[in-house]
């Protein structure tokens, strides 16, 4: 009897399949595992299979052609067999839509089509050789199944024919075996609206980074004198300093030795600045403050500690007020304190330069010759290429190293 062969869902999303291949034509003998074509769907590439033994007597597809589930792609029977029954069934579904009011002959060959749907996804034999040295038969199919859930194909008796293993076989294996616990998740989302502040940041940054050429220097800085250093002062000072405090007065001295990178872009002029204000990146709940630390360069790490720390107390409080917030000519972001070893940051305006720090981490590095294990530290300079070119960043950076790997600067 002639058996249709239908575009069939391959993939549980499929809606229909693009024909990449078609591998068969009128007169061709074929056997179940056979490979017709090869189908592109959703997801990936896959082979059609026959699931039927005989020769091809017609092929209603060809290469380039796309499918829809159930269309006829071709109909295998005995040789010389009259197939154009099945024919006009296909002709028929074409010419009209689908109803329940299909004709008998119509209901007979979809009934068909979902028997073979149901049986195995057969692909051409394959022989895999097994330790034994015997010749083991299994589809590609099977065989991609078996690698994915790392089933032994030597343990898998084959239902194919001569022996050849196929899908079913692999889900018949993989029943016998206990199920793994499936674990079901529950979708959930929430809309938050954008608080003033969010929106203020988003503004800001937006208009930085898309009007300021943005060019970026990263530095390495050997911090073993400053983690002594800190310790020292530390353990006589009755206020803590940080290595934030560090870097904020050796930021202000280095812009004191290059005076050019302490400067804004105004469009038809650059302002340089006498003064030296730093901005101080602080985290908030909502978002991200910078209170201004004013005259930077003439306070000492004590005076700047202290007032780091009561910055940082009002923005958590919600306290800082605008003036707090005014004036910078520089801005320092630190993340080393949440574990970040490197990342680069949006100039904040109307600074030219921004200061991404990182984190304090114990690297192999060479010391006098020698390969020790010291501290360091990188730092990222965001520069407003209109303004600051690579060798000014640069020069900027190389003051600020020498004076953090000489940290008895920044009590001068």
């Amino acid at each position: 009897m002639a058996e249709a062969v239908r575009m069939g869902r391959m993939t549980d999303t499929m809606e229909e399949g693009f024909l990449a291949e078609v591998s068969m034509k009128v007169g061709d003998k074929v056997k179940a595992g056979d490979t017709l074509a090869e189908i592109e769907t959703d997801k990936a590439t896959l082979p059609l299979e026959s699931y039927f033994n005989g020769v091809v007597l017609f092929v209603a597809a060809k290469k380039g052609d796309t499918l829809k589930i159930g269309d006829l792609i071709a109909i295998i029977g005995k040789e010389g067999e009259d197939y154009s029954a099945l024919l006009n069934v296909a002709k028929a579904e074409t010419a009209k839509p689908q109803t329940d009011t299909t004709a008998p002959a119509a209901k007979e060959e979809v009934k068909q089509v979902e028997v073979a749907e149901k049986k195995e996804e057969v692909v051409p034999a394959t022989e895999v050789v097994p330790a034994t040295g015997d010749r083991l038969k299994a589809s590609p199919l099977a065989r991609m199944i078996a690698k994915d859930k790392g089933i032994d194909l030597n343990r898998v008796k084959g239902s194919g024919e001569e022996g050849r293993i196929v899908k079913r076989d692999l889900e018949q294996q993989a029943a016998s075996v206990a199920p793994v616990p499936q674990f079901t998740g529950k979708e959930g989302q929430r809309d938050v609206r954008v608080s003033q502040m969010r929106k203020a940041i988003a503004k800001r940054l937006s208009e930085s980074k898309n009007s300021a050429p943005h060019f970026y220097l990263t530095y390495d800085i050997n911090m073993d004198a400053a983690v002594a250093m800190r310790t020292q002062l530390n353990a006589i000072w009755p206020a803590k300093v940080s290595f934030n405090d560090f870097v904020i007065k050796a930021v202000a001295l280095a812009l004191r030795q290059n005076p050019n990178v302490n400067c804004s872009w105004l469009g038809d002029t650059i302002r340089y600045y006498d003064h030296i204000h730093i901005g101080m990146a602080v985290a908030v709940e909502d978002g991200l403050l910078v209170p201004v630390i004013k005259f930077a360069d003439g306070k000492s790490i004590q005076q700047i500690s202290v007032e780091a720390k009561a910055f940082a107390e009002k923005a958590t409080s919600k306290k800082l007020m605008p003036q707090d917030m005014e004036g910078n000519t520089f801005t320092i972001s630190n993340l080393g304190m949440f574990g970040v070893d490197e990342f680069t940051a949006i100039i904040n305006p109307p600074d030219a330069c921004i200061l991404a720090v990182g984190g304090i981490s114990q690297e192999p590095g060479v010391v006098n010759g020698e390969i020790k294990v010291v501290n360091k530290m990188k730092v990222t300079m965001s520069c407003d290429h209109r303004v600051v070119d690579g060798v000014s960043g640069s020069k900027f950076l190389q003051s600020l190293k020498k004076i953090l790997e000489e940290p008895l600067r920044l009590l001068l």
